[in-house]
């Protein structure tokens, strides 16, 4: 496994004594990679302006950014043609594929996404949460169904919330049968998960590379050309336009149409090279390794009377390291802080930007979310992450529930 920076982080704790930092806030923000560090410090040297500047340093910087585009279009598994566009994050990748949208369309979106891909829609259908896998198909089939005009749908490869794999590509084949196009919000999937665009039929893919172990504030949008080429520049400026006089000419290929300005030069260098890492290290031995520790902290938990995990398909779902859970007596907000000024174990509390969802799985059972208060604990893992981060918190729970 490569090395995540800050693995002998200590913090300070009740007491005044110093442990060891466990962090389990992976579903947040990664740490940042060994190797993404190095791939920045040795970019840093001669880092210049990119794609206009005919000095050697322009020059080398503007072949590592262009590296980095064909790096993370082969990661995804992309189409030679799709077009790669370096954003900030997710949420603004959601947001230019909804400036670019044609005109008159309608986006279908479930009721468990994340704000990033359940606001930034002028015409959208909303569903229910599903109960079941089939029924997110069925629904999705449904709806689609009953629209005219250009379509778009638009569902998570992983919940932020519940860690729960949705059915990508039946949903996909779903949305081509009906003449829709997909997006899916793959935040949550790529750093557990390899994803491959062309096998799974998907028209477009957007994700974080602060959630992909590079912290250094560059996302991506990967997918089909022509509603990005015909849709209006995202950002309008230098870079963006072939000519201005009186009247403006822009590009029509879209990654320089939408990437005005100077672009993330040091986040898409990140970003690839966190792609170049988890494809070196293997799939095989990083699932491997997540699935013995969320088996075992999901085991862990349920064992501790007054627990609950929050889950929308049930406990044997598949899933990625991402578990949520309330503690009965306890707002998660006391949860979270007792855990960080106690234990030294790094959680996340709230309604993860995902507030219809959280309500939904909450319901009245706790507390009922009709004041817009209640939420939960979310605890999150990854590269970095330790058997006995997993343990100290199921531990903490314990103690805490006991006092």
């Amino acid at each position: 496994m490569p090395a995540v920076l800050g693995a002998d982080l200590e913090v300070p704790v009740k007491g005044g004594r110093l442990v060891g930092y466990a962090n389990l806030d992976y579903a947040a923000s990664a740490p940042c990679l060994e190797p993404v560090s190095a791939a920045v410090t040795a970019a840093l040297p001669a880092y210049s302006s990119v794609h206009r500047g005919a000095g050697y340093a322009s020059q080398l910087t503007t072949a590592r950014y262009e590296q980095a585009r064909h790096t993370v279009r082969a990661f995804v598994g992309a189409r030679p043609d799709d077009a790669v566009i370096f954003t900030r994050n997710t949420t603004d990748a959601t947001n230019l594929l909804a400036r670019c949208l044609p005109a008159g369309t309608t986006t279908v979106v479930f009721d468990t996404e994340h704000h990033a891909s359940l606001l930034p829609w002028e015409k959208s259908v909303r569903l229910a949460p599903p109960a079941f896998p089939g029924e997110a198909v069925r629904a999705a089939d449904a709806a689609l169904a009953g629209i005219d005009g250009p379509k778009l749908l638009v569902v998570t490869a992983a919940s932020n919330v519940t860690g729960e794999l949705w059915p990508i590509a039946a949903l996909a084949h779903v949305a081509h049968r009906h003449g829709a196009r997909i997006l899916v919000d793959a935040a949550q999937l790529v750093p557990h998960r390899r994803l491959n665009l062309t096998a799974l039929d998907l028209d477009y893919v957007a994700f974080s590379g602060h959630k992909l172990y590079a912290p250094f504030g560059a996302g991506v949008l990967v997918g089909r050309r022509d509603w990005l080429a015909d849709g209006e520049p995202y950002l309008k400026g230098g870079g963006a336009v072939r000519s201005v006089g009186d009247d403006t000419e822009w590009h029509d290929d879209p990654e320089p149409r939408h990437e005005a300005g100077t672009p993330n030069v040091l986040g898409a260098i990140a970003l690839a090279a966190a792609c170049d890492a988890l494809t070196a290290t293997g799939w095989t031995a990083l699932v491997r390794e997540e699935e013995r520790l969320i088996a075992r902290l999901r085991s862990g938990l349920a064992s501790i009377e007054g627990v609950r995990e929050l889950s929308l398909w049930g406990d044997d779902h598949p899933r990625v390291g991402i578990v949520s859970f309330t503690v009965a007596g306890y707002s998660a907000r006391e949860v979270a802080e007792v855990l960080s000024g106690e234990y030294g174990i790094g959680v996340r509390d709230g309604k993860f930007c995902a507030h219809p969802f959280v309500r939904h799985l909450l319901g009245e059972a706790d507390g009922g979310c009709e004041d817009g208060t209640a939420s939960a604990v979310r605890a999150s893992i990854g590269i970095g992450s330790t058997q006995e981060h997993v343990d100290r918190l199921v531990e903490a729970v314990r103690d805490l529930v006991n006092r």
